[in-house]
């Protein structure tokens, strides 16, 4: 999954390091060697400079929107793909914006009770899943899709 990403885009939320402006000493969850090992851009309403961390992870922090984020995220992976990390509120965004190609979604069999559901508020956008591979593994399923989007006429369109 991972072989040929150049780039990842994920939520405020999913970096940490709660709300509002940034307490520069937060520097994510992951120790000072994050997994990422590619440039990773960061969804905020607030701006910091780029942090610089180990194994090649720099987080940029992007204030100016998903398209943004996403070009940028294009330009740094110089033809690899880009990884859409989440949360939910920013796969959302993405959805109803018609920008993602293709999902994986891991499956783990574990009610907790609360959180965001994936596919709401995705606006009047159409979208259509179209399966590509599903792994059954031990505790998790993992399942891969082809994103469609619905047009207004109800013709079928791959995104690009």
């Amino acid at each position: 999954m991972f072989a040929n990403v150049g780039a990842t885009i994920m939520g405020r939320n999913m970096f940490g390091g709660g709300a509002g402006p940034w307490d520069e000493t937060w520097k994510g969850w992951w120790g000072d060697d994050p997994p990422y090992h590619t440039p990773v851009f960061v969804l905020t309403h607030h701006s910091r400079e780029p942090l610089v961390m180990q194994g090649g992870t720099t987080f940029f922090f992007v204030t100016d929107g998903i398209e943004s984020a996403l070009w940028q995220a294009k330009e740094a992976a110089g033809g690899k793909d880009v990884l859409l990390g989440g949360g939910a509120s920013v796969a959302q965004q993405y959805l109803a914006a018609g920008l993602i190609d293709q999902m994986e979604l891991h499956v783990v069999p574990l009610l907790l009770g609360g959180g965001e559901h994936l596919f709401d508020n995705i606006g009047g956008s159409s979208v259509k899943l179209e399966p590509i591979r599903t792994v059954e593994g031990p505790g998790v399923t993992h399942l891969k899709y082809r994103i469609v989007n619905t047009t207004t006429n109800g013709a079928e369109e791959r995104a690009e």
